[in-house]
């Protein structure tokens, strides 16, 4: 049975859907981009779950889908573990006590200060291309964004998940990414703090990223970790390359 609703927690409003299925097993947690939304995953929470035969969270993280707006799309350099805390605040408001967490980009590197954070409530960790330092790869991918936002349909395609609230989650990635103050930003420091499972998605032409991402957290996190790069792909292997993305995440929850 899978609930659709707004939760309140710390007076934000954010949208989930929360199947709730398979008693006693784990809650998978879907974690979102920068421009993405719970209608964007398409069918692979679904799918993963009766796979996995794991309950699944999937949210619409403050400014994006059908969430509440953000107040400002100016944003901290350490934004990422806000929304950290955040989720745990979430967990906490709906009583789940043990999450495996599932972030793509942004939302992976969440899962990897989530779990760092607060280790006691996430017994594994999927980071699909997520980042723990700034790279001038990732600096022109955000710049090849912000050009496509002011020349092609990206803003009236993105509209359809994120209605009014496009330029504001826009301007939030972009300015910050690309501020003076984030050139330094920088989360390895947190990497020995993750004691449990973790599996690193890559493409290995991730246009956002490069496998140094992929390397220097494998390396540094205290838990078992494994890493699994897909060659000719890019930043979003879970829709580039559906199949192999759900069979390598269903072989490791399997392997817990």
């Amino acid at each position: 049975m899978i609930q659709n609703n707004i939760v309140k927690v710390n007076d934000k409003k954010l949208y989930i859907e929360y199947n709730n299925s398979f008693e006693n097993r784990p809650v998978i947690v879907f974690l979102h981009d920068s421009l993405g939304c719970v209608q964007l995953w398409r069918d692979l929470p679904a799918k993963l779950s009766e796979a996995a035969k794991c309950n699944i969270l999937v949210y619409d993280r403050l400014g994006y889908g059908k969430s509440a707006p953000m107040p400002t799309h100016k944003r901290d350099v350490n934004y990422m573990e806000l929304e950290a805390d955040l989720l745990n605040d979430l967990l906490a408001e709906m009583n789940i006590d043990k999450v495996i967490l599932f972030g793509h980009s942004d939302g992976g590197t969440i899962a990897l200060i989530t779990a760092a954070k607060y280790p006691e409530r996430v017994e594994a960790v999927v980071c699909e291309a997520g980042h723990i330092f700034v790279e001038e790869v990732t600096l022109k991918g955000v710049y090849d964004a912000w050009e496509a936002y002011k020349t092609t349909h990206l803003s009236e395609r993105l509209e359809k998940y994120h209605g009014d609230k496009v330029e504001t989650l826009f301007k939030a990635w972009t300015e910050i990414w690309t501020s003076d103050g984030f050139r330094n930003w920088n989360i390895e420091y947190l990497l020995k703090n993750i004691v449990c499972p973790l599996l690193f998605i890559q493409g290995e032409a991730d246009e956002y990223g490069t496998l140094d991402q992929v390397e220097k957290t494998v390396s540094q996190v205290s838990g078992n970790a494994e890493k699994y790069i897909i060659s000719g792909i890019g930043h979003t292997p879970h829709k580039e390359s559906p199949e192999q993305v759900l069979n390598v995440t269903l072989n490791f929850i399997e392997g817990l």
